[in-house]
């Protein structure tokens, strides 16, 4: 019996063993799984910020290393926060693919819009038939009162006209790009059910600068936010021109003749707008499923009353 036991016991602590020894195994395959999802977006981020300097020609020794610096600070803080379990700064980073539409988004236009700058010094097939793809755009975009058209009457006095539709081009790239993405992202919230598609939503993971304990009704608060992102989303296209334009008074106006600086400001001023937009649509998503899971709750409380 005491033999017995003894075996039993031994046994239970191999299986014990076993346990935790394949759940050391887990835990090792999920930091290393994450390392390398964070190393990955960390060298796409950089890739971002070093392509125009590095892909446009005439750019200064001096520029290329300043560029690279900021890439490597900022593929740092991508690193530093997806290598990390818990969450600080970005938002819905479990929550797929709403960073990831963000992200390609972000790279496709300032990759064309690095390649139609290049095409003006280095003419290749590709490079025309975007600049051509572009004109068409633009124009096409280019209307009484559009965001576009706003964009366009930035170009400085002394511009000239193949400046004047550089501008045009990369307006109606940039703003179509986001658009599109915009399109993606609400149609993935409609049919596809985002974000339940993968798994619980876990609020503080996807939303770590969103203080439930701050005051006030979590539910009422979310759609206050989604409603201001969505309106800041709408105007700032419009807003963004307005403040450029009185800047320039104080000559402190981006110049929009500089390739790169034509790059940045179109990239951002398209990209931030509807970027807030998806924030917007995405926090009031979030609200629906809260109040939907209170009403089956207090449906469910009358029924055990009743």
């Amino acid at each position: 019996m005491r033999q017995a036991v003894t075996n039993d016991s031994i046994g239970m602590e191999q299986e014990t063993g076993i346990v935790s020894a394949s759940s050391r195994l887990k835990g090792q395959d999920l930091v290393i799984k994450r390392m390398f999802g964070a190393s990955v977006r960390a060298i796409l981020v950089a890739s971002v910020f070093a392509m125009p300097a590095i892909m446009l020609p005439g750019t200064s020794a001096d520029a290329i290393q300043m560029v690279v610096l900021l890439s490597m600070i900022a593929a740092l803080l991508v690193f530093v926060e997806y290598s990390s379990e818990y969450p600080s700064l970005i938002e819905f980073r479990d929550a797929p693919p709403f960073n990831r539409i963000r992200f390609v988004a972000f790279f496709s236009t300032v990759l064309l819009l690095t390649l139609i700058a290049r095409g003006a010094t280095v003419p290749t097939s590709t490079n025309g038939m975007l600049h051509n793809l572009g004109h068409l755009i633009g124009n096409a975009m280019d209307f009484p009162f559009s965001p576009v058209r706003l964009m366009v009457l930035l170009a400085p006095d002394t511009a000239s006209l193949a400046e004047i539709d550089q501008i045009r081009i990369h307006a109606g790239f940039a703003y179509l790009i986001s658009l599109a993405m915009l399109l993606i992202f609400v149609t993935l919230v409609r049919v596809m059910d985002w974000p339940l598609g993968h798994g619980a939503f876990n609020f503080w993971i996807n939303l770590p600068l969103f203080d439930p304990t701050a005051g006030g009704d979590v539910l009422r608060r979310l759609k206050r936010d989604s409603h201001v992102n969505v309106a800041l989303g709408f105007l700032l296209p419009f807003l963004i021109p307005a403040i450029l334009k009185v800047a320039s008074v104080y000559a402190i106006s981006p110049t929009l003749t500089d390739p790169q600086t034509l790059i940045w400001t179109m990239s951002a001023w398209a990209f931030l707008p509807v970027s807030l937009i998806m924030r917007g649509v995405a926090l009031m998503r979030i609200a629906d499923l809260i109040e939907e899971k209170r009403r089956r709750a207090y449906a469910q409380a009358e029924l055990q009353v009743v």
